[in-house]
């Protein structure tokens, strides 16, 4: 129950340091108004170019509050439907801009819309008519109306980015939590012996059998041992095994716990499915395989 509640605070813990990131990361709205402007000239720019004018400049785009950009020409120009469509369509994907807006080409001289178009992210669901059937030349002013906030569209592709990283957090916690998950280990007890594997051990007579074969053990082997066995599978650490058998026993050498681990490993190494390893630098684990 501790490891759940741990994992979940980490869980936790995450999430809104990701969230925290992905709110500082949001582009202000200056920003962003900033790049249409320049998505619209490159736009302008490759109008002129297909109409074979390469002098002429693109006047300064202006924008409103409600999200309508304003884009003007110095010059006259024929201004094919089609090419205005995959212009517009191209320019706004390399500067990932929303993929639903409203498209008006608006006359000069008396301000009536000669051409208009509505894109959405679906084509399917996009409305461009009057396709192949091209402008004349005359005065035209393009107006671009996002019909759905840039900002919120922002947002929605940073909220399932969100989520595909919560997701993959909570991949890598629950292969955490039950790749350290303790293994349970069914221990047979009787009367007289505790079995090990497939030794059974005697502590009252600090013994092992292994199929009739008798293995003696010393005190404080039998001692390490019962320590062992309380807790299978489990890290223990140097300090108290050394308390726990040497603090009230005698006086203690740094390399005695070393020794008498060494002693128990080579008394325990005829089955494979018990072994005594060493954590470095923390301590010792009895691993009993099922």
């Amino acid at each position: 129950m501790k490891n759940v509640i741990k994992y979940l605070f980490s869980f936790l813990s995450l999430f809104g340091m990701f969230s925290t990131m992905i709110s500082c990361s949001n582009e202000p709205k200056e920003d962003i108004s900033g790049i249409v402007k320049v998505a619209l000239r490159d736009v302008g720019h490759h109008l002129l170019l297909n109409n074979q004018d390469s002098i002429s400049v693109v006047k300064p785009v202006t924008n409103s509050e409600d999200l309508q950009y304003k884009l003007s020409f110095e010059e006259q120009l024929v201004i094919n439907p089609d090419s205005l469509v995959a212009l517009v369509k191209n320019s706004f994907q390399k500067a990932n801009l929303p993929q639903q807006y409203l498209v008006e080409v608006v006359q000069c001289k008396d301000n009536e819309v000669a051409y208009s178009y509505q894109m959405n992210q679906n084509l399917q669901k996009g409305i461009i008519p009057c396709s192949g059937r091209q402008l004349q030349k005359a005065c035209y002013l393009i107006n671009v109306r996002f019909t759905k906030s840039i900002e919120s569209s922002k947002s929605s592709s940073y909220t399932w980015l969100i989520y595909v990283l919560l997701l993959v957090i909570i991949g890598i916690l629950t292969l955490l939590y039950f790749k350290r998950k303790t293994k349970v280990v069914h221990v047979e007890y009787s009367e007289n012996f505790t079995a090990i594997g497939t030794y059974k051990f005697y502590p009252e007579q600090n013994k092992l059998i292994k199929e009739a074969v008798e293995i003696s053990l010393s005190k404080k082997e039998c001692e390490l041992l019962t320590i062992f066995m309380e807790q299978p599978n489990q890290v223990i650490k140097r300090d108290e095994l050394t308390k726990k058998v040497w603090e009230d026993h005698g006086v203690f050498v740094g390399r005695s716990l070393d020794t008498y681990i060494s002693k128990l490993r080579i008394k325990l190494k005829a089955d494979e499915s018990v072994k005594l390893i060493n954590i470095h630098g923390v301590g010792y684990k009895l691993e009993i395989s099922e």
